[in-house]
């Protein structure tokens, strides 16, 4: 990893190249030296803004010292006008603001704060939860006959029964991480390993889908090894669909998403009055400092037993 790291800094710090001195050529740059990295995340969400300021550019690139506070305020209210929320508007101005700052690095202008008037915060995002007799419906859905809600309906279900599992570790989960009788796995987005007792719910879903010969255990990524992202994010986007067909049949009144999975396991399980301190734990805390204040007190004893509870409340 520092390896990675110090070569993406010896990219950043390569002599001025020709076009560098405009925001897209300079982020196309940027995107192929975090490809080149490994880092197809963030070279990803580099792409969705450079998408979106072209957009409102019409396609005509934009020089680096003709960004300015006027421009970006113009740009926030195209933004807006386009019913983009204020955390996805900000999410845009932060990377834009970033590569700005790099190019302020490289000599291809001077610092001018063009993004002093724009709101680059982020809000608390409205949670969505549904209770538990809306989880019953789902999981008790007759969908003979529609494999595709039938699958999404089980992603959905896998990811509640493992304490609201992201979509991406289960996507690249083997039977290596099922030793023991433990599911144990390190989440993509924060470096964290959670471990979470097997239960015969998972292994069902597991029995329904798996492909013979298959390196995953669900059939998210189905060749191995041919861009394997690509075919994660367009599983993504099926499933997505799929889900809010669900949630419509359910009669929800918002979009059903994987997400609702685990917001909603972690609200079912503190009206079960289940300690937050443990749920916190059970479900990998975005804070890694607050994560290994609570590795380090509680086992997973604990965690198996409020996984356990809501389990056969269904």
């Amino acid at each position: 990893m520092t390896i990675i790291r110090l070569n993406f800094r010896a990219a950043l710090n390569e002599p001025r190249r020709n076009g560098s001195d405009t925001l897209f050529s300079f982020m196309q740059q940027l995107i192929t030296q975090f490809r080149s990295c490994g880092r197809e995340r963030t070279a990803e969400t580099y792409t969705a803004a450079l998408n979106s300021i072209s957009r409102f550019s019409a396609g005509k690139d934009i020089r680096f010292t003709d960004i300015d506070e006027t421009l970006m305020l113009r740009y926030e209210a195209y933004l807006h006008s386009c019913g983009i929320t204020p955390n996805t508007s900000s999410f845009y101005m932060r990377i834009l603001r970033a590569t700005y700052n790099r190019a302020v690095e490289r000599g291809f202008t001077i610092q001018q704060h063009p993004f002093r008037p724009v709101y680059t915060g982020i809000d608390k995002t409205i949670k969505r939860a549904i209770p538990l007799r809306y989880i019953k419906l789902i999981k008790d859905l007759d969908l003979t006959g529609s494999r595709g809600l039938d699958l999404a309906r089980d992603m959905f279900m896998f990811s509640f029964y493992t304490r609201g599992m992201s979509l991406i570790d289960m996507a690249y989960l083997t039977p290596h991480n099922l030793t023991g009788g433990r599911l144990t796995y390190t989440r993509h987005k924060t470096g964290q390993q959670l471990s979470i007792k097997w239960e015969r719910c998972m292994q069902e879903i597991i029995d329904r889908h798996r492909q013979e010969g298959a390196r995953y255990l669900l059939p998210l990524i189905r060749q191995e090894g041919i861009d394997e992202r690509q075919q994660y994010k367009s599983r993504s986007s099926w499933l997505c669909y799929k889900l809010k067909q669900i949630g419509t049949m359910i009669h929800l009144d918002f979009p059903l998403t994987m997400y609702v999975a685990r917001h909603s396991w972690a609200s079912i399980a503190r009206s079960s009055h289940i300690p937050i301190s443990i749920i916190s734990e059970s479900m990998g805390h975005e804070s890694e400092q607050t994560t290994q204040i609570y590795l380090a007190s509680f086992d997973y004893m604990e965690i198996d037993k409020a996984n356990r509870r809501i389990l056969r409340m269904l």
